[in-house]
């Protein structure tokens, strides 16, 4: 083995590969643990409606510890997503001794029972607002499919008049609509014949010269009941 050069340059070049490699590590973890470039700032870059910024600097203050190359990036991002009306946050590294925190909030769309909101991308999320928006109701895992049916309900009833702040969705998946008038609209189970039957109404609705009508049940094949009060 000794008097074969081949073999005595590649053993040569594994030790120099093994010590290039062990030095790397050694130089990786110094760097890592280090007080060399320490963090000195941690920047929001967006303008925050809703998010309160002093409970973000705290959040990021707690994680955003270490030096530049030590900083938990992905626990910070994770960290600042837990704060409300954050539904998204990105972070990243810039040198050398900064991370800039870029935030996308949530844009409320509807409330969610007497437990949060609905956003505009129809995901629930944990907040609180004084804004008048219309009130979902429906079981779990159910806020997108019912944001997407509110939009069309609310444009096919926009001819009466009255905006639509209220859609029930039963636990038997039956539909239920009332109005800013208190008009309540009952659609049954079969939402895919929705849009006939609401046309249908709408349309003899403003044929009756905007009739009064309290409770109006849309579950017939052909027709529909008009209850009022009186």
């Amino acid at each position: 083995m000794w008097d074969s050069p081949r073999l005595l340059n590649a053993l040569a070049g594994f030790l120099v590969g093994i010590t290039v490699l062990a030095g790397t590590l050694a130089g990786a973890n110094w760097l890592l643990h280090s007080s060399f470039l320490p963090l000195r700032v941690v920047e929001v870059r967006t303008p925050l409606e809703h998010v309160s910024r002093a409970d973000l600097q705290a959040v990021l203050a707690r994680h955003a510890r270490g030096n530049f190359f030590a900083a938990p990036i992905d626990r910070v991002r994770a960290a600042a997503e837990q704060v409300p009306w954050v539904r998204r946050a990105s972070v990243r590294r810039v040198w050398p001794d900064r991370l800039e925190v870029t935030i996308e909030e949530h844009v409320a769309f509807a409330r969610w029972g007497t437990e949060g909101l609905v956003n505009t991308q129809g995901e629930r999320f944990a907040a609180a607002s004084d804004a008048e928006l219309p009130l979902f109701i429906g079981p779990p895992g159910t806020e997108a499919e019912i944001a997407r049916r509110y939009r069309r309900f609310a444009e096919m009833l926009a001819p009466l008049g009255s905006p639509l702040d209220r859609v029930l969705l039963s636990a038997r998946h039956g539909w239920q609509l009332r109005l800013a008038n208190g008009m309540q609209i009952t659609l049954g189970r079969d939402v895919d014949a929705a849009d006939e039957r609401l046309a249908r109404f709408a349309e003899a609705y403003a044929r009756a010269g905007h009739m009064r009508a309290d409770v109006i049940d849309l579950r017939y094949p052909n027709g529909f009941a008009v209850r009022t009060r009186s």
